[in-house]
């Protein structure tokens, strides 16, 4: 989603410092403190495409699946679903029970205010808000050409003043009030991952219709949270659901992760309060998470030497009682090129940039080393990465680079046009843009680098009205599927091909990968597809990251997750515990 797309670099938008909070004083009612590093964009499902907006909206809505909490490797498991679905012997058809008794968050867009019960239509018309030609939702991708007779839906109602959602679609079915059915086009083995990703979550057709376009800020959903209303400060507060269902804790999980069974079978959600600050750079966030006023956070990139030493934590913050928790991530990082540019259909001009570009010194001064390197898109740890592999068009090589610019037409850079590198808006993002800027300027490419709030970096990237840019993608599931769609040509935004990238190639290797259930056969064509996406170098690859966390002793139940979305209700504070610590800060 991861998903959607992900940030190359930690960003920010808007001003906010954290509240103090008193150490002789610690809340009498439990709560969660969180900050974010950028402005979230609303709280819709259908246009949660980044990090940060579905992990807010994941804090008040829901879909029928979700990962299990403390299962490793990932496992889909049933969350408004009663069970995982029926699935038909051609895999084309899947019955889903949804659980009865779910209720919607109390909201005045009900009858005296009292939120109703969540029933299978709820479904049937979320989707087809995700499939809305008027909406444009930039989640369309997950069910574009998958469910029988949506595409014709869609198609049909985007001449129309108005979008008929009481028009049957046959794959898109509520058999009754709580059983739903879908039926596929074609076999679609990620079916059940998309299923999961916020952008499938449910509303409710009243909030929508009384809120109209105000309803991006007034969230209505079944989550453990309410959000009674979403304003752009910097500070966002949810309360506990008091009506949430019964959901419990795990009460089992992966052998690593068995320490963390403390609270297996408690309701859920553990905490009464949700506080999440928005901040503008990493050095407050920093300094406030050693103060106590942030729970957890990733380690900022100009504090890494200092709190981590030798892959371990300084002994003063273990002295405080913070731990350290590091764990991959399934994502890579990277600089796209917009295909719709005549500029870049010069493969030798895209091959040289990226000889220009040098991945083991950016890693260096970015990313303390902790990043793997990127030779391709598909990250270590799923099938579709070739371990061994080595691009050849990967920098730095100013020798190859110069001469590969000279064949692309452009001696010495003499003729090429001054290119544009749109970044989002912080220091760090600034000074990977320079830093990108002078390794041009070596082979003789003049780069501008323009910041850019967040939310208009996206737009620019969606309309394609940009140059290059930086970005990362993290997974939204853990499958090859989801980073080798960044390069599908029918995925073009609004979907997640941003850079408008068109192989037919790769398109028809992508095309036939898609309906096959995981196999060495499927795998042999993930592969087939890392190479082109090396050697065309459609885009220029940075890191495979790691994550490198710091948390306060009292937060109990934390785990570095490449899927967020919903953590929030499985994690605990514990107040004795922070009474000790908190004078230790």
């Amino acid at each position: 989603m991861k998903n959607l797309a992900l940030m190359l670099f930690v960003i920010s938008l808007i001003g906010g410092t954290f509240t103090s909070c008193s150490k002789k004083e610690i809340e009498k009612v439990k709560t969660l403190h969180l900050y974010v590093s950028t402005q979230v964009k609303g709280m819709d499902p259908i246009f949660a495409d980044d990090r940060y907006s579905s992990n807010e909206v994941g804090r008040v809505y829901e879909g029928l699946l979700e990962y299990h909490y403390l299962m490793r490797p990932y496992t889909l498991v049933p969350n408004l679903a009663e069970k995982l679905p029926e699935v038909s012997k051609d895999g084309l058809t899947y019955t889903f029970s949804i659980k009865k008794g779910v209720l919607f968050h109390d909201d005045k867009c009900f009858p005296n205010g009292t939120g109703r019960e969540l029933i299978a239509e709820d479904f049937v018309y979320s989707l087809k808000r995700l499939a809305d030609p008027k909406l444009q939702s930039s989640g369309w991708w997950i069910l574009d050409g998958k469910i029988k007779g949506l595409n014709e839906w869609r198609e049909k109602n985007t001449g129309k003043p108005s979008v008929d959602y009481a028009e049957e679609v046959e794959g898109l079915k509520a058999l009754d009030r709580y059983n739903l059915q879908f039926k596929l086009t074609r076999p679609y083995p990620q079916f059940l991952y998309a299923l999961a990703m916020s952008f499938a979550f449910a509303v409710p057709r009243e909030a929508v219709e009384h809120y109209g376009p105000a309803f991006l800020n007034h969230p209505v959903g079944t989550g453990a949270f309410i959000l009674p209303e979403f304003k752009q400060t910097n500070k966002i507060v949810y309360v506990k659901n008091t009506k949430f269902r019964n959901k419990t804790y795990p009460t089992d999980a992966s052998d690593e992760l068995k320490n963390l069974l403390e609270d297996a079978g408690k309701p859920l959600p553990l905490v009464d309060k949700i506080e999440v600050e928005i901040v503008i750079e990493s050095q407050p966030a920093w300094l406030n998470f050693q103060k106590g006023n942030s729970d957890y956070m990733g380690v900022p990139k100009d504090n890494f030497a200092s709190a981590i030493q030798g892959n371990t934590l300084s002994d003063d913050l273990k002295a405080k009682g913070i731990e350290l928790i590091v764990e991959p991530s399934l994502d890579v990082t990277y600089v796209a090129f917009n295909h719709d540019s005549e500029l870049f259909k010069n493969k030798k001009l895209r091959q040289a940039m990226y000889l220009a570009q040098d991945i083991v010194k950016q890693n260096e001064l970015f990313y303390n080393n902790t990043g793997l390197p990127a030779e391709s898109i598909v990250p270590p740890g799923i099938s579709g990465h070739i371990k061994m592999y080595k691009n050849p068009f990967r920098g730095p090589d100013l020798e190859k680079a110069k001469k590969l610019l000279a064949e692309a037409g452009y001696p010495e850079g003499k003729g090429l046009p001054e290119i544009t590198y749109d970044c989002p808006s912080s220091t760090v993002s600034r000074q990977i843009g320079e830093h990108f800027k002078q390794e041009m300027a070596k082979v003789g490419i003049n780069i501008k680098v323009v910041q850019n709030p967040w939310p208009e970096l996206q737009s620019k990237v969606q309309k394609r009205t940009i140059m290059t840019y930086g970005m990362a993608w993290g997974a939204d599931y853990p499958d090859a599927e989801n980073f080798l769609q960044l390069l599908y040509g029918p995925n073009r935004s609004p979907g997640p091909n941003g850079s408008g990238y068109n192989n037919p190639e790769f398109n028809q290797l992508y095309k036939s990968s898609s309906m096959m259930q995981d196999s060495p056969e499927r795998t042999a064509l993930y592969e087939k597809m890392y190479r082109i996406a090396a050697e065309d170098v459609p885009m220029m690859y940075g890191v495979h990251r790691q994550s490198y966390v710091v948390k306060h002793g009292w937060l109990r139940n934390y785990i570095s997750t490449d899927f967020e979305v919903g953590q929030a209700q499985y994690l605990n504070v514990d107040q004795e515990k922070k009474k000790s610590l908190i004078g230790k800060l």
